[in-house]
Parts: C-alpha cells; structure tokens; sequence
C-alpha cells in the first residue's frame, strides 16, 4: 500500500512527503509536487476538468430529484394503522408519465454525448502550429524515454517543455509508442490519459501555463514495477528551455580524475544498455545517460537523484525499485565507488 500511496494522495491535492527507503530513499521531508486533478495548469487539462464538473452537476441534480421523489414516496405512502390491507390504485399506460420518463433521459444523454464529443474533438482535434515542440515518447518497463528528434535530444523521466503564453500559444506535441507492454501517459495537471501501445503511435499535446514540476505516471497495469513508473515535467521559460536543450546536446567531459570509473564502465555490462556520447557506450535498452546528474531522480522517480542513492541503484536496483530488469553488478567496494564516482560528472 506504501508503493500506491503517493500517487493516490497527490491526485486529490495532498501534498506528499518522501521518507526513508520507501519513498525516495533517503529524501527525507522532500516535498513531492501535487498532481491534483482538479488544478488544471493546461489547456487540455482545463477542458477536461469543465466536462467533468459538468457531468457531475448533471449527475446530482438527477440524484437529488430522484432521492427527493423516493423519500416523499416513503414518507406519504407508508403504512398507516387506519390503512385497510388493499394494494393501492394502480395507474397503467400513462402517456404523459411515459413520455416524460423516456424523453427527459435521451434528452440528457444527447446533452452529455454533445458536450463531450465537443471536449474530445478540441483536445484531439487541434492543429500542430510550425513551431511548436515535438517530442516522441517511448514507454519501457519501467520508464520513459523522451527523444526531441527536431532537437537532436534524448533523455529519461523528466520531460522538459518550454512555457506557453496564452497571447501566443507554444504547445508541445507527444507522440507516443510502447517499446513492450501497454501503457498509459498521464499527467493529470497537463492532459488526460493515453494509451501508450506497441506497434501504434497515438498523440496528444500540452501548453502549460505555469512554470513549475508536474508529475505524471503510467496509468495502465504493465508489470511489477507499474506503481514506481513515475515522470516528471518541468516546464520553464523559453529561454531556459534554450539552454536546457543546448547543454543537453553536448556530450559528456572527460574528467582525469574519475578516469578508473570510466574504464569500468566501459567494460562492464553497462555500454550494453545504456548510451554516454563521447565514449564507447551505444546501448539502446537502458536509459541515455549522458546527462544523468542534470535529473533530479533516478529509476523513473523511485529514488531522488543523490550519490547515495545512485551507489545503491548501481549496485542492486532491486533494492529500490524491486522487479526492475537491470542487472545488479556485483562490483568490489572500490570499484562501485569508482563507478559511481564517474556517473557523479555526468551533468
């Protein structure tokens, strides 16, 4: 139930705090942003939320006129001590009561039909601008890889977007596929769930208004780790959005000093899964790690992004994120912290 929790709160607007090895390992009274539901900072979001408060309007005024004629029925035909033991007269083939308890709910099931095609079609329907922002999302188990192919970046868990000014809009466009199993994108403050699905691309689009995190998750069951398969989006200014993309273009600096960590990680499994530009490591089944220090988490949002953390993470990542398919490495004590030394200069 710990492993669920966090997510369950945040939808509702709790704020939640991270503690010990559980969640975030060691990330004591780091408060995790709120993804509440009901505090739309897009346009997709907003639209969506307008429907729901909708519909539910609808829905209580049929319950409170409902529940209102079933208690006056209680209450004006219970049984009385004068009453004599017969039924009640019956009223058969009422036109005008069957007219009304047919056509009032057609009328409100057409109304509910009209208002939500209208919110489906605004949202799926919208035209991609020129410049606008395209960023293709593969869904791994258990996490996400994020590639801006007109950028020439990649990166992992943490979706970067610049903000978008209501005066003039600059929206980001997802497009979405499943390297295995299925998933489901969701960040509930930016847009609504969609299917992330092997062999089909589905889209959907964002243009947060606020700067700021945004956390997300898979809303669809995909295995073991389906709970621990967090994102992150941060959303910051154009110009920031600028630097972010052209620090994340370089590739990684040579440091003399962790030279041994690198030698391991070049020799060990790691370059099987996982890509550091500018060495030998061009692995496609891991996360990009050229940048890896520049994240604030690790393990799809299972751990804050610390040193500590990481040692743990690189020497049994089942310790914090059980069922995930990277191997634990074994190494000796020195050259984990040699390793982990190297992965620290990853910025």
């Amino acid at each position: 139930m710990k492993r669920w929790l966090p997510i369950l709160l945040g939808l509702v607007g709790t704020p939640v705090i991270a503690f010990g090895n559980d969640w975030g390992m060691g990330a004591s009274n780091a408060k995790i942003p709120s993804p509440a539901v009901f505090s739309p900072a897009a346009t997709p979001a907003h639209e969506i939320r307008t429907l729901a408060y909708f519909v539910i309007t609808v829905c209580a005024v049929i319950f409170v006129i409902v529940a209102s004629l079933i208690i006056y029925s209680i209450i004006r035909f219970r049984e009385r001590p004068d009453d004599k033991g017969r039924e009640p007269a019956q009223i058969y083939g009422s036109n005008p009561i069957e007219f009304a308890w047919t056509t009032v709910p057609v009328l409100i099931v057409f109304v509910l039909i009209l208002t939500t095609a209208r919110t489906i079609y605004s949202v799926q329907a919208a035209p991609r601008p020129p410049d606008s922002i395209s960023v293709h999302v593969i869904g791994h188990q258990w996490w996400w890889e994020f590639r801006y192919p007109e950028l020439g970046v990649v990166t992992a868990n943490e979706l970067h977007v610049p903000l978008s000014d209501p005066a003039h809009p600059l929206p980001t466009f997802l497009d979405l596929e499943s390297a295995d199993v299925a998933h489901s994108f969701w960040v509930p403050r930016l847009a609504g769930k969609t299917d992330v699905i092997p062999n089909r691309r589905n889209t959907m689009w964002i243009d947060p208004h606020q700067p700021g995190t945004y956390l997300g998750q898979c809303a669809e069951y995909c295995g073991t780790e389906h709970a621990l398969m967090l994102l992150r989006v941060i959303v910051e200014p154009r110009p920031d959005f600028d630097r972010w993309i052209a620090a994340q273009k370089q590739a990684s600096i040579a440091d003399a000093s962790v030279d041994h960590g690198r030698q391991i990680f070049e020799t060990t499994a790691c370059v099987n899964c996982h890509v550091v530009r500018g060495t030998a490591a061009e692995g496609r089944f891991g996360p990009d790690l050229t940048h890896l220090m520049a994240r604030e988490t690790i393990g799809a949002g299972a751990a804050m992004n610390t040193p500590d953390n990481l040692k743990v993470w690189v020497h049994n990542p089942s310790t914090i994120k059980p069922g995930a398919l990277m191997p634990a490495m074994n190494l000796s004590e020195k050259d984990l912290n040699d390793l982990v030394a190297y992965l620290v200069t990853l910025r």
